[in-house]
């Protein structure tokens, strides 16, 4: 086996517990796809020692000949630098965080952890996550494997590069207005934003008010995301807004099957958004292969309020009260549009408030009228191709003026509303580059998510074809 990385994780799971491959011959694959691929994708941040890594894959491999192996048992588990893994420093992406060494695990890598998966480092991020394109001041950018030139979106774009790169089987991502499936859709992966609360949070400093974020998984496969929800979903007493186990596996409900014919809505725009017409096409030609399979599809008018600047404000806000003590001594150190986005904390007024909170109130009641009369909602994930690794995001789309949150047009209505959202790749554009399309269900129903996409994987199978790098 050439690079057992290629494998899906479920396949590379089963080949490590028949002992058709070795978690030490795994951890040296990886070892060595770092290697040759991070000079250009500038994906992975950190390391933990290799000797340290092979002796637990010799550990893993005990204890899979003893017939103790768990069901991650010795894979190789990249950690998005937003998030904390015990021995590794925790970035953010932010000069001032690059020391900030942590003993612990988030709730997460617990429990990835607990399952037999083996940290191995940290993949970048953008500074706090704040935008779609994985740059920052302290390492830089990071690549799409399908093009060095373009980014693999963000935050969790680090993330996204080495798993669409076939170099990390496993990575942690988070979703707080696209982070998940906006790298899915441009790398062409899996993503699911799962609903609110059902993988828990670890504690932070402050109570967070801004309930947007969450994690979930970014897989190769639908099956691969639906394992590892269940290694990571239930309450967690340290955050008291997770969800209760859902009281079922995620795989058996794959391997149910669609419960019943769907009735399916389907929005070209959400009303407002600026679509690449490849980018709408393909979304137009995926959505019937759910009338290929029976379903019934409409095409619905109108949509939510915009609420791109709201989310922004209220993002901002969160962001510069967790880091109050930082300013204003180490103003310098920030990137200008992270220092710009917490500045824009002071504009926040009751009035304004007001006004955003009414706006997602309206954003509850359109997502409550569409779940009253469909049981999914599909748009397609982003508007347009990746834009340039560095950047700048693009001010139009063939010629027609592009929203200053654009990327994000899709997304962030349902980070708003706390829906359960995946993309999943239909397709490549007049560019050769991944277009994904979204798949929406109501609060919960993510059970219901995971078989519609499947579904339509079963019908347009898009692994194993990764780019090669």
């Amino acid at each position: 086996m050439s690079n057992p990385v290629t494998l899906s994780l479920v396949d590379l799971t089963a080949q490590l517990h028949a002992r058709k491959l070795s978690p030490v011959e795994l951890m040296d694959a990886v070892l060595a796809r770092i290697d040759a691929t991070n000079p250009t994708l500038n994906a992975v941040v950190a390391l933990h020692d290799r000797e340290r890594l092979r002796a637990q894959a010799r550990e893993a491999e005990a204890r899979i000949a003893r017939g103790e192996g768990r069901a991650l048992e010795g894979v190789p588990l990249g950690v998005k630098d937003l998030e904390d893994t015990a021995g590794l420093v925790t970035s953010h992406g932010s000069v001032p965080y690059k020391n900030n060494r942590v003993d612990h695990d988030s709730v997460q890598v617990e429990r990835l952890r607990a399952a037999g998966a083996i940290p191995i480092g940290k993949t970048n991020a953008p500074e706090f996550g704040v935008t779609a394109i994985t740059k920052n001041l302290v390492f830089g950018v990071t690549r799409s494997p399908w093009n060095p030139e373009r980014t693999p979106g963000g935050s969790s774009g680090g993330s996204a590069a080495v798993l669409a790169g076939c170099i990390v089987p496993l990575v942690t991502a988070s979703d707080g207005g696209g982070s998940t499936r906006i790298p899915a859709s441009f790398v062409g992966a899996f993503g699911l934003k799962p609903s609110y609360g059902r993988i828990p949070h670890e504690p932070h400093r402050l109570w967070y008010f801004g309930d947007t974020a969450v994690h979930g998984p970014l897989t190769k496969t639908v099956a691969d995301n639906a394992l590892y929800l269940d290694m990571t979903c239930g309450y967690d007493r340290r955050d008291p807004k997770s969800l209760p186990h859902p009281g079922y596996s995620y795989r058996a409900k794959l391997a149910e099957g669609v419960p019943r014919k769907l009735r399916i809505g389907y929005s070209a725009d959400l009303g407002y958004a600026v679509v690449q017409s490849d980018v709408a096409q393909a979304v137009y030609d995926a959505v019937r292969v759910f009338e290929k399979l029976g379903h019934t599809v409409e095409e619905i008018a109108g949509g939510p309020p915009k609420l791109g600047e709201a989310w922004g404000v209220f993002g901002s806000f969160e962001m510069a009260a967790a880091h109050l003590h930082l300013l204003p001594e180490h103003e310098s150190e920030f990137q200008r549009g992270v220092l710009a986005s917490m500045k824009g904390a002071w504009d926040m007024t009751p009035e304004w408030f007001s006004q955003a909170a009414q706006a997602r109130q309206s954003l509850s009641a359109w997502a409550a009228s569409v779940f009253e009369k469909y049981d999914l909602l599909v748009t397609p994930t982003v508007p347009y191709d990746p834009p340039p690794a560095k950047g700048p995001f693009p001010s139009e789309t063939e010629g027609r003026r592009q929203l200053a949150w654009g990327v994000a047009s899709f997304t962030i209505p349902f980070n708003l509303s706390w829906h359960p959202a995946c993309s999943l790749r239909v397709g490549l554009s007049n560019a050769g580059l991944p277009i994904g399309m979204q798949i929406v269900a109501e609060r919960h129903q993510d059970d219901l998510v995971l078989q519609a996409a499947q579904a339509f994987e079963r019908e347009r199978p898009w692994h194993p074809q990764w780019p090669v790098i």
